[in-house]
């Protein structure tokens, strides 16, 4: 029997009771942080947006009921994609959504709260103020002009959250130099050696077909000299068609 919806429920009892997801130990420190700031540098398949989706949802229905949500990635699809996990996760909440009505990728609660899921487009993310949460997916692969205009949409929201996630590319862009600043930043890292939901001998076939430095960036969450880098922007695999609608079934 699904227990009704309710404003002291903290986000790791709303991923039980309501989403029937059992967070690991990473994934609690997250839900239960209450830092405005985050930065999840994370291994490959951990489950960075997952967590992020459903963090995302507590926030929207739970804790800030009327406010907005704003997705940032690389592409429209990648943030789509982010949507259509906080929409899957808001329908296993029991919640009504449906477009806001002004947006494509977009989706609101009876509430009043929405989300919107934006391409890594800086004339387009400029038209969004005061969101409540800000996410940034893939974020070492969003560039850094994307960044220096989302941060201001922060500043007429008091209060508002940011949250980073990716694996890293690089010892270059705003993500390297957010995680190894030394400003106050809620900082999550787990590497596939310490994720039980990837077998070793998985890994071990992984470090032998990418190489060392690929290995350590993707599975180890080590930032590698540019130099030294090997995947491009364009191998970033999109599963997403530009056709979806997340409050579709």
């Amino acid at each position: 029997m699904r227990l009704p919806l309710s404003n002291s429920l903290d986000a790791v009892l709303f991923a039980r009771e309501h989403l029937g997801f059992e967070p690991d130990l990473a994934q609690v420190d997250l839900l239960r942080s209450a830092a405005p700031r985050a930065i999840l540098n994370c291994t490959r398949q951990w489950g960075k947006s997952t967590i992020v989706a459903i963090l995302a949802v507590h926030h929207l229905c739970v804790a800030h009921a009327g406010s907005l949500a704003v997705i940032v990635s690389p592409s429209q699809r990648q943030s789509a994609e982010m949507l259509r996990k906080v929409s899957d996760f808001c329908r296993r909440a029991g919640l009504a959504i449906s477009g806001d009505g002004s947006n494509r990728f977009s989706l609101a609660l009876d509430n009043g709260s929405r989300a919107v899921a934006l391409p890594g487009n800086e004339a387009t993310i400029r038209g969004f103020s005061a969101p409540s949460l800000v996410i940034i997916d893939e974020a070492a692969m969003v560039p850094d002009a994307i960044y220096r205009a989302v941060r201001p949409m922060l500043a007429a929201a008091p209060g508002a959250r940011l949250i980073l996630l990716s694996t890293p590319r690089g010892r270059h862009g705003f993500f390297h130099a957010e995680w190894t600043s030394n400003r106050p930043w809620h900082r999550i890292t787990v590497p596939a050696t310490q994720c039980l939901r990837i077998e070793p001998a998985f890994l071990g076939e992984e470090r032998l077909t990418l190489g060392d430095v690929a290995f350590r960036q993707e599975y180890l969450c080590q930032f590698a000299d540019a130099k030294e880098q090997i995947f491009s922007q364009e191998l970033l695999s999109n599963v997403l068609t530009e056709d979806y609608s997340p409050w579709q079934t």
